[in-house]
């Protein structure tokens, strides 16, 4: 081969060379694309699952109601309601007590019997939502039965130390206790903010308030005090 012809075919040859490069270059971008995601998508699939916040009902539901802001001589709220108005869930959660007896008497007035029929429920939340002077307790309202946000617990009545009176549902928020605490089930702060929050559609939750009450009174089971 004449020497003037050698330099013309080492440009070609190394030309050659590097579009074989470059074209190796582009053929090996795709696995690149194909890595792993981010820990940070893993992680979010074994993350812990942050439980939904709780829904709020107002206890008595269908019909007129009315309730102050203020309540004789201890926290809770009496509503005001027609004989017969469901009374339901204000949350989901569980059957605490209940007492399906009128054992009230004017001659004994004990407190524990004040309340007539009665049933409290624990909500997921940790509150105890409690209702009495019932007129009926709905079948199935047991200790332990879990009740959803809603449900039917009984019916707005007269017994207890309501008898003969307007009827309403005493209404009372605190935190739960051994069977039997009647002076801390009956309420330890007032309802009624959460009750306006409730009525207007709106979730608002109790919890705080309650756990904030049950630190101020240094035991699960403080003595009674009040209206004993």
């Amino acid at each position: 081969m004449p020497r003037r012809l050698l330099p013309a075919l080492l440009v070609a040859v190394l030309a050659l060379a590097g579009c074989a490069s470059r074209h190796a270059t582009r053929a090996a971008a795709p696995a690149t694309s194909a890595a792993p995601p981010p820990a940070t998508t893993a992680a979010s699939t074994t993350g812990t699952t942050v439980p939904p916040r709780p829904r709020y009902r107002f206890p008595v539901a269908g019909c007129r109601v009315t309730y102050a802001h203020v309540h004789h001589d201890y926290p809770a709220t009496d509503i005001l309601a027609p004989r017969g108005c469901r009374v339901v869930s204000p949350v989901d959660g569980r059957v605490d007590e209940v007492s399906r007896v009128d054992r009230w008497s004017a001659s004994t007035n004990r407190g524990a019997d004040r309340g007539g029929r009665s049933v409290s429920v624990v909500g997921v939340d940790g509150v105890r939502y409690y209702g009495s002077h019932l007129d009926w307790v709905a079948p199935g309202v047991v200790p332990g039965a879990p009740v959803r946000a809603g449900q039917l617990l009984g019916r707005v009545g007269d017994s207890g130390d309501a008898r003969g009176g307007p009827t309403h549902l005493h209404f009372g928020l605190s935190w739960p206790t051994r069977p039997g605490a009647w002076w801390v089930r009956r309420g330890v702060l007032y309802p009624w903010l959460y009750l306006d929050a409730w009525r207007a559609g709106r979730d608002a939750s109790p919890a705080a308030a309650v756990r904030a009450a049950r630190a101020a009174a240094g035991r699960a089971v403080p003595p009674c005090r009040v209206d004993c």
